[in-house]
Formats: structure tokens, sequence, C-alpha cells
């Protein structure tokens, strides 16, 4: 029905204490930030932001994540390179662990991104209940795909073995420390909120 939304009756939510005030204030009245009805752009920017992700996915796959030197001979890991070798050793739990947070999440929550940008776009998609709770769960669970940049950081604090042993960070961690970081600024910028707007527009 149309007026559903509080957009529609001239409301804005305040970004930081999330007070819901008169948009023609244009300031907040509890703690004075600006008032906004929507974030302006907001899909033009997610998806140059998720285009910027998209690319940098690439070599932070392809390219060695951790270099290992032992006694004069280098050894390169890929981030897949990596959990197979967990899983030859055994480490099946931590494979895993590494294999969803660092592959799967993030190839995830791309995935989810481009969808809800597409879906409010006018594609065909679910309700607005059903992508409002994908967008929440991709705002959550995001920063936790930095899990192997952590686990190499970790490695190269802690692995000193009288110069016997050397872990280095390789290309791949930037890029991949790239990759989190644009899609937490991509799920930012997305304003959920339009869900809502194309519904009220499709009750009219």
């Amino acid at each position: 029905m149309p007026g559903d939304t509080a957009a529609s009756r001239n409301l804005a939510s305040c970004h930081l204490c999330l007070n819901l005030a008169d948009a023609s204030l244009h300031q907040c009245p509890r703690c004075g930030e600006d008032l906004h009805l929507r974030k302006s752009n907001s899909i033009q920017r997610t998806l140059a932001l998720l285009i910027t992700a998209a690319v940098l996915y690439i070599p932070a796959n392809v390219l060695p994540i951790m270099i290992t030197d032992q006694l004069g001979n280098s050894t390169e890991s890929t981030i897949l390179g990596g959990v197979v070798l967990l899983i030859d050793m055994g480490s099946l739990p931590i494979a895993a662990i590494i294999f969803i947070a660092s592959v799967m999440v993030p190839l995830g929550k791309l995935i989810t991104l481009f969808y809800l940008c597409w879906s409010v776009s006018g594609g065909k998609s679910a309700g607005p209940r059903q992508r409002t709770v994908m967008y929440r769960a991709t705002e959550l669970i995001g920063k936790w795909s930095m899990v192997d940049v952590f686990v190499v950081s970790i490695l190269v604090a802690l692995v000193h073995l009288t110069g016997l042993l050397v872990i280095l960070p390789g290309a791949a961690a930037v890029a991949f420390a790239g990759v989190v970081m644009v899609t937490i600024i991509a799920a930012e910028s997305f304003d959920p909120r339009i869900i809502w707007d194309q519904q009220e527009n499709t009750d009219e």
C-alpha cells in the first residue's frame, strides 16, 4: 500500500543514532548528524566497488599468499594450494575453515551484493524480507573473510627458527585484504531501504 515506508512519509533514519525524524529538518534532533532519506547513488557506488573487488579477487587466488623459505628453498602457496596442503597434512578442520572463510565467503558476498543490486534495478527476485535478511547476513559475515590474512600475519610473527625457516606474506595477501575491505565498503554503500521502496512502488 502507498505510504508504507518512512520515506513516503518524509521520515529519515539517522545513520548515527538510528533516530527517526522528519527529513525536512536536515539534521537529527537527537545527535545533530545530517539526515538523508536515502544514500545518494547507492546502486552505482556499490556496483563500482563490487567490480573492483571482483578484479582483485583474481590475483588474490592466483598469486601466492605465503612464501616459505627453508634453508634457501622457497615454496610459494596460493590460498587453494594451502588448503590442499593442510588436507594432505591431515588438518581437515583448519583447511575447511580457511576454504570457507577465504574462498566461499568473499565469493558468496560478491554474488549476493551483485544480486541485490540487480534485484532493486528491476530484476525478478525474492521478496523484500528475504532480500533484507540476505543483506544483513552478508554484512555480518563479511568481516570474517580476513582469516587467511590473519593466519599469514600470525605465522610471519611467530615462526622464526634461528633463520632456518622464514615465512613471508605474498602479493595475494595484499589483493585479498583489498577484496575484503572493498566488499565491506560496498555493503555499507548499499542502501537496503531501496528494497522496500521497490516493494511499495509495486503495490501502488
